[in-house]
C-alpha cells in the first residue's frame, strides 16, 4: 500500500512538474487570461514596451503567429518524397522564431549575451529590438501591426517585396486582426494587472 501511495504520488508530482513547465497558455487568444495566468509575462512584456516602444498587444500577436507560445517550437522538417523526414526550412526557434543569424546580432547590438530564445523575457526584448530597428530602417510605425510583421517574417531587404507575396500578406492580416483583439482585450483588464499582487517564488 505504502509502495502503491508513493508511485501515485510521483506520478502527480511528474503530471504538475509538466504542467507548470508548460509554456503555452491555456487561452492564447485572450491577452487578458494569458498575463492572469502568467504574470511575469506581463512584467516583461510592459519593460520591452516601455524600452523599446513596442506595444504590449503587437508582442503577443507576432509571438501568437510565429510559436503560438511553445517555447520550444521549430518550423516543421521538409520531407523527401513527402514522406522520409529532412532538414527544418530555417534555424527558427522559440517564442519569436527568430534564427540563429539575427539572434546573435541582437546579443551583439543590445549587449544581453546571455540571452536564450526559449526564454519569454528575452523573446519580447527581441521582438522590441527587431520592430525599434524596423521603424528606423524602413519608417514603419510600431503601431502599424500590419507591416511590422511583415518586416518581421520576410527580414528588411525583402519587405519592399512584399506586396508580390500573398501568403505573406494573408499572414501579416492575421497579425494585424490579432493585435487589434489583443489591445481591445487589454483595455478591460490593464487596471487589474497594473494594480494585482503576487508573491513570486
Amino acid at each position: 500500500m505504502l509502495n502503491f501511495l508513493k508511485k501515485k504520488g510521483l506520478i502527480l508530482f511528474v503530471i504538475f512538474f509538466l504542467s507548470a513547465c508548460s509554456s503555452i497558455p491555456k487561452n492564447a487568444s485572450n491577452s487578458c487570461s494569458i498575463f492572469q495566468e502568467k504574470y511575469l509575462w506581463y512584467k516583461h512584456a510592459k519593460k520591452t514596451e516601455k524600452k523599446w516602444g513596442t506595444p504590449v498587444y503587437l508582442q503577443l500577436a507576432i509571438i501568437k503567429m510565429e510559436s503560438s507560445f511553445d517555447r520550444f517550437a521549430k518550423p516543421p522538417r521538409q520531407k523527401i518524397f513527402k514522406v522520409v523526414p529532412y532538414k527544418r526550412p530555417s534555424s527558427s526557434f522559440g517564442y519569436s522564431q527568430a534564427v540563429k543569424g539575427t539572434w546573435k546580432q541582437y546579443k551583439e547590438e543590445t549587449g544581453n549575451k546571455f540571452a536564450t530564445r526559449s526564454r519569454f523575457k528575452d523573446s519580447v526584448d527581441f521582438i522590441g529590438w527587431y520592430t525599434n530597428k524596423t521603424e528606423k530602417i524602413l519608417k514603419v510605425s510600431k503601431k502599424d501591426a500590419f507591416k511590422q510583421y511583415i518586416a518581421y517574417h520576410e527580414g528588411w531587404g525583402n519587405f519592399k517585396n512584399y506586396r508580390s507575396n500573398a501568403k505573406v500578406i494573408n499572414l501579416a492580416k492575421r497579425v494585424e486582426k490579432q493585435s487589434n483583439i489583443y489591445k481591445k482585450q487589454l483595455v478591460k483588464c490593464k487596471k487589474s494587472l497594473t494594480t494585482a499582487k503576487y508573491i513570486i517564488f
